[in-house]
């Protein structure tokens, strides 16, 4: 009862959130502004949205297949259709609560494939790993080609409100230096204060539980045996979520001449959106007009377009997970396990 009780609290508590951002963003904006996002969202192509959410389908398959990858290499054959599923019943659940789907997953595959779940669990933390290593690679590409309009929008959306409240003058560069030099020693005196204190505790030695998985993890990149297949699922993936987040451009003809770049800056802040609110309701369609802001597109029409991208990956994710939970256990009916807990190779 206890559990139910912080799920539904912690569901309400992003579900709020995201609604507050909502709020946030529509609360200074005319009845004019409002009617252009509705006249947006009516007159968008939808078959855009069709191929976004198809574009998405393939990135969760060959996720399926990278992470079947990283359990070949641990022993386990699984069966493609279960991981596949897995995965989208995965994302499905992190639609409700941050990392239900990451324990999802890897229950299902301990239940239908006899796979240990700290095993399945260490591969799901290097696959984390592989992935925020790409989220940093593509986040430092899009500072490098879009440094210039990044400058200029720090300069006209935030070092200018705060020179005019505070009438302080200097150069904005040595402001966000300092602020990120700020953050930083913040964050290393915090890493030491909370190890020292905290150490002995439930919590930290459940960190270290997840790190001692991740390790295990590791040791299955070590011993893969296809790993350029590897490495092509890895790019495959990201790329797709580049498309993902482009095609829809497309649907309305205000974005329809924007570029990859502005692509790769959606894909980037709109990822860091959903970090911060579960499944980035509410948040998400406001920090895509944010960054398309910089390529000088109205804020109405890139909180359309906000809206056109979100709908468009959490539909995805809706219809296949929802589709994948059905079919689960009516596949698996009949399959029988060995004793093992591994299975022979696929029947073709």
């Amino acid at each position: 009862m206890k559990k139910t009780f912080g799920s539904v609290l912690r569901f309400s508590f992003f579900l709020g959130l995201g609604i507050f951002f909502i709020w946030l963003f529509m609360r200074n904006l005319s009845a004019e502004q409002k009617n252009e996002i509705l006249g947006s969202l009516r007159i968008a192509n939808y078959y855009w949205i069709l191929a976004a959410i198809a574009l998405g389908i393939l990135s969760h398959f060959s996720r399926a297949l990278r992470w079947k990858i990283l359990l070949e290499a641990m022993g386990y054959k699984p069966r493609v259709h279960n991981v596949f599923m897995a995965v989208m019943i995965g994302y499905l659940a992190n639609l409700a609560l941050p990392r239900l789907g990451e324990v999802s997953r890897c229950g299902i595959l301990t239940r239908y494939e006899k796979i240990p779940f700290n095993k399945s669990f260490g591969t799901v933390i290097t696959e984390r790993a592989i992935d925020m290593l790409m989220f940093i690679l593509l986040f430092l590409l899009m500072v490098v080609s879009l440094s210039g309009k990044l400058h200029l929008y720090i300069e006209q959306k935030i070092y200018a409100p705060l020179q005019d409240k505070f009438h302080f003058a200097a150069n904005p560069d040595t402001y966000l230096v300092l602020m990120i030099a700020v953050l930083a020693i913040a964050g290393i005196a915090a890493f030491i204060v909370i190890r020292k204190k905290f150490r002995h505790t439930g919590l930290y030695k459940k960190f270290y539980s997840l790190a001692a998985g991740f390790a295990e993890g590791i040791k299955s990149l070590v011993k893969m045996k296809k790993p350029f297949q590897f490495i092509l699922h890895s790019l495959f993936i990201w790329i797709m979520y580049l498309l993902m987040a482009y095609i829809v451009f497309y649907s309305l003809p205000e974005t329809s001449m924007l570029g990859l770049d502005a692509g790769l800056a959606v894909l980037i802040f709109g990822s860091i959106g959903i970090m911060i609110v579960q499944g980035g309701i509410g948040i998400y369609p406001a920090i895509v007009a944010e960054t398309l802001f910089i390529y000088a597109i109205p804020s109405t029409t890139g909180y359309a377009m906000g809206w056109l991208i979100w709908a468009s990956q959490t539909l995805m994710i809706l219809i296949a997970g929802l589709i994948s939970l059905v079919l689960l256990p009516l596949i698996n009916k009949h399959l029988s396990h060995d004793t093992s807990g591994k299975y022979p190779e696929e029947n073709p």
